[in-house]
């Protein structure tokens, strides 16, 4: 799931040609503006979700290490985390087509050097470049929507944005499998990135024809980058991921915990900095003043949880029914159906629920993601298939996460004045994929530690590892549920 930084709208830039949606623009070129920075946001979320499936079929033909494969899925969502902010602000400087385009040719550019990667170092690097991509492109979709859409045209956009947000995480899944299972020309997992290769291309070139022209706002209005902070947060993001993914593996050495310290010193920098900055009247990457604000620090700790609990659960289910029981990859991702489907079913439809249900939503969907995890966990004990029990966890989870996180960052973004909104929307945007980078680094590590696919002497059957992993899942989860029985202020 990826959520984007939303802009004021404002005026297209004196001087620039006439934009779709604006008085003088066509219906028709509406719509062409809406399926290009929709299809790139569908490509940027699918990319998210289509790797997991594809992971065992990494590990084996790459050689890779469960420390590697963590740092496949997770790289992309280290760069795309630290620069989203940084890219929301490149596209109001320098203009929002020239950020889309350029965020298009890197990601295409990544894709297909991921498709091309050699070794499973190679892969890691490129699958960060590929994330740089999406933080500069995606952070515009919502930007362009929100300044050339109005009344019901701009309701209908905004309708389809999240449609596209839930459709994109069940396609990962599903297409991520019959992508490795057709291998196609003998191109195996390479395909889940070879795909955005075309589908890239064509976006660019129809991208130069759609998107209206601006200049951005250089000059007075314009919002400065934050290098410093940004260098900081970056250090800080990996100080702290680094050690997770690779301490286990290395046995804990003295630099796995020396990296965890610096981490939490980088973290303590980077806040007294933006708060030195934004005392100077500067523009802080993340403006100390919003954890102030009324639901948004509570915000940020049940998004942090559900989105880790969402990340740790694909991971480790991934590997164990592909590795652990054998499914092909089309199999696979077939199975995660119900819990993306779940999950946007009840996001799309949660608002039109009765009013007397609206303040326990946050809690209860925590309590069913804990119940839908540990299910998860149980049903499939012993290396069993988990029958009928398996998919009602799988229900379980995705509807629990989906009233979990959807009411939270919705309710939060409600209750900032307008000046404060695209701040606001970039510190949990931010934070939400923060959240899926802890839990593939922290729970796959636990998960990891235990898995053991021959079922060695001393080592843990690769369902006793799920089971473990998924206690454990379920206890963030329900720490979640706590948190969200807190009322915020009003």
């Amino acid at each position: 799931m990826t959520t984007t930084v939303p802009e004021s709208p404002r005026s297209p830039t004196p001087g620039s040609s006439k934009a779709p949606g604006t008085d003088n623009g066509t219906t028709t070129g509406r719509g062409r503006l809406l399926a290009v920075v929709l299809t790139a946001q569908f490509m940027a979320v699918l990319d998210v979700f289509i790797v997991n499936v594809a992971a065992p079929t990494l590990r084996t033909e790459l050689h890779a290490s469960g420390a590697a494969l963590q740092l496949v899925i997770a790289g992309y969502t280290i760069t795309y985390a630290v620069l989203l902010i940084t890219g929301a602000r490149l596209g109001d400087l320098f203009g929002h087509r020239r950020a889309v385009l350029g965020g298009l040719a890197v990601f295409t550019a990544a894709s297909l050097a991921c498709g091309l990667a050699q070794s499973s170092g190679q892969l890691i690097a490129f699958r960060l470049v590929q994330g740089a991509g999406s933080a500069l492109m995606i952070p515009q979709v919502l930007s362009l929507i929100q300044r050339h859409f109005t009344g019901d045209s701009r309701a209908r956009a905004l309708g389809a944005y999240a449609a596209v947000l839930a459709v994109g995480a069940a396609a990962g899944q599903v297409l991520g499998g019959v992508l490795v299972s057709a291998d196609l020309l003998g191109t195996g997992w390479r395909a889940v990135f070879l795909v955005n290769v075309p589908v890239g291309l064509g976006l660019l070139a129809l991208g130069r024809r759609e998107l209206p022209r601006g200049g951005g706002r250089r000059g007075a209005g314009a919002r400065p980058l934050d290098l410093p902070g940004l260098v900081l947060l970056g250090g800080a993001v990996c100080l702290l991921t680094v050690p997770l993914v690779l301490g286990q593996e290395e046995g804990w050495p003295l630099w796995s915990w020396l990296c965890l310290a610096g981490a939490a010193l980088a973290f303590a920098l980077f806040c007294a900095y933006e708060a030195a900055l934004a005392r100077r009247g500067g523009a802080p990457l993340i403006a100390p003043k919003l954890l102030g604000l009324p639901g948004i620090g509570l915000a940020v700790l049940r998004i942090l949880a559900a989105m880790a609990v969402n990340a740790g659960y694909l991971f480790a289910l991934t590997l164990h029914i592909q590795t652990g029981l054998g499914y092909s990859a089309l199999r696979a991702g077939l199975t995660f159906a119900p819990t993306a489907v779940a999950f946007g079913a009840v996001g799309l439809t949660w608002r039109r629920w009765p009013a007397r249900w609206q303040p326990a939503l946050i809690p209860v969907g925590f309590v069913l993601a804990a119940a839908g995890a540990l299910g998860t966990g149980l049903a499939l004990r012993g290396g069993g298939d988990g029958g009928l029990r398996l998919y009602a966890s799988f229900v379980a989870i995705g509807a629990g996460l989906s009233l979990a996180f959807s009411p939270t960052l919705t309710r939060a973004l409600a209750t900032v004045r307008p000046e404060e909104a695209a701040d606001a929307s970039g510190l949990l945007a931010t934070v939400t994929q923060l959240g899926q980078l802890i839990g593939v680094a922290a729970f796959g590590a636990l998960f990891l530690h235990r898995f053991e696919t021959t079922g060695a002497s001393g080592a843990y059957h690769s369902a006793d590892a799920l089971l473990i992993c998924a206690s454990a899942l379920a206890g963030a989860a329900l720490l979640g549920a706590v948190s969200g029985l807190v009322r915020g202020r009003r």
